[in-house]
């Protein structure tokens, strides 16, 4: 089978990989570049700390167990051109300020019922596994298995993988059209139509303008995010770390802004700082008030930041499903269509699952979980008008409309 993938983020990677690997002749377009939009600009997070309990649990609990096999396999048979993932089993630790405590401890107590574990951490504890966290906060729970990798060096490290396999990567094209026979049946571009058996549609935030391409409709909607980074410094946050705030962020269908707190270490040394979430469309502006609140939340966790310098900080745009559920599998209406796509601020940490679904779709793979709740069909009517609740609308501005998986 021949197919083609629109996206070389983090999504388009896996499913690359797993399609690769399971035999499919496979051509990935992007316009940008490998990871060369959301991918490289998120924190690279592989998490089961931030999710209750229902399908998106299920899918990052399986995700969690496929990353530990993944990275171990793409680090232990690097081939040539293909960087190491830096994935870490750091473990993640939720904080809690005051009266806050009691329900974190409830929320894990519903998230040991679908086997995410965690343990209750008392003052001493905590002062133990952080000792730099601010004396206000007097319980937090412990999630062993939370971990992170690189976001843009493991997704480049699972392309040439696949370009190893066989796979073709085709960058700094735009998909222009489509070539459909009753079905699709590949895409356009500049240098002329590129035949398929099928397309996949991992166009990240974009999904939605690919989706129109065809003929089909997605509702998948930008959410604007910001990070700040520290300037390198000797380790003093050994853990993901972030406020209980966090998961109710997540889990938020407002398109106001919102922020919450999470902190971590890299491997070089400086200090990741989030998180925000807002509904702007694919806007550039008004980026110092999401900066200012992460920072002033995180000082409250981690005092010591008040007195660190800053490097940079960058933004980018999350793919937002309405119902905080990933739309994954064929297309209700277009055959040929797949989509993978909707992952907000998890694609990275649902990448491997959400690939191996997508073999299991197009070529009869073993399924890792069963694949009913991810079916795009419950997503391609809740914007059939083609707008979101924040009256924007599903198309981007004049500076990103360059053509999709551009």
């Amino acid at each position: 089978m021949k197919v083609v993938v629109i996206g070389a983020g983090a999504i388009g990677a896996a499913c690359t990989l797993a399609l690769a690997e399971a035999g499919a002749e496979v051509v990935v377009i992007d316009r940008a570049g490998v990871a060369g939009e959301t991918s490289s600009r998120c924190e690279g997070n592989i998490l089961v700390s931030d999710k209750e309990p229902g399908p998106e649990a299920e899918l990052a609990i399986e995700a969690n167990r496929a990353w530990r096999t993944l990275a171990e396999r793409l680090d232990a048979e690097r081939v040539p051109g293909q960087p190491a993932t830096e994935f870490e089993a750091k473990g993640g630790i939720v904080v809690a300020f005051g009266a806050g405590a009691e329900a974190l401890r409830s929320f894990a107590l519903s998230q040991h019922a679908i086997g995410i574990r965690s343990d209750a951490l008392d003052v001493r504890a905590l002062r133990k596994a952080e000792p730099h966290l601010s004396p206000e906060i007097a319980f937090g729970m412990h999630y062993p298995d939370d971990a992170q990798v690189q976001p843009s060096l493991a997704t480049q490290a699972m392309l040439a993988r696949a370009v190893h396999l066989g796979a073709r990567l085709v960058v700094d094209e735009v998909v222009a059209g489509v070539v459909v026979a009753g079905r699709a049946t590949g895409v356009r571009t500049r240098a002329g139509a590129i035949e398929a058996d099928a397309v996949v549609n991992c166009a990240g935030p974009w999904s939605g303008e690919a989706a129109a391409l065809f003929g089909s409709i997605l509702d998948i909607r930008p959410r604007r995010g910001t990070i700040l980074v520290t300037a390198a410094m000797p380790q003093r946050v050994f853990h993901k770390v972030y406020d209980a705030d966090y998961v109710g962020a997540v889990g938020s269908g407002d398109a106001a802004l919102q922020t919450s707190t999470v902190v971590e270490s890299t491997p070089s040394g400086t200090v990741l700082i989030g998180s925000s979430r807002e509904r702007v469309g694919f806007s550039d502006e008004g980026l110092l008030a999401p900066l200012s609140e992460i920072a002033a939340k995180a000082q409250r966790v981690f005092p010591f930041l008040r007195d660190t310098m800053l490097l940079r900080t960058y933004h980018g745009f999350r793919p937002y499903a309405p119902d905080h559920l990933p739309a994954i599998g064929a297309d209700a209406t277009v055959a040929g269509l797949f989509h993978a796509a909707g992952h907000e601020g998890a694609g990275i940490g649902l990448a491997p699952t959400t690939g191996a679904l997508i073999a299991h779709a197009l070529l009869g793979t073993p399924a890792p979980l069963g694949p009913t709740p991810f079916l795009p069909a419950r997503a391609t009517l809740q914007g059939a008008d083609g707008r979101g609740s924040d009256g924007r609308g599903a198309q981007s501005d004049a500076r990103h409309g360059k053509g999709v998986a551009a």
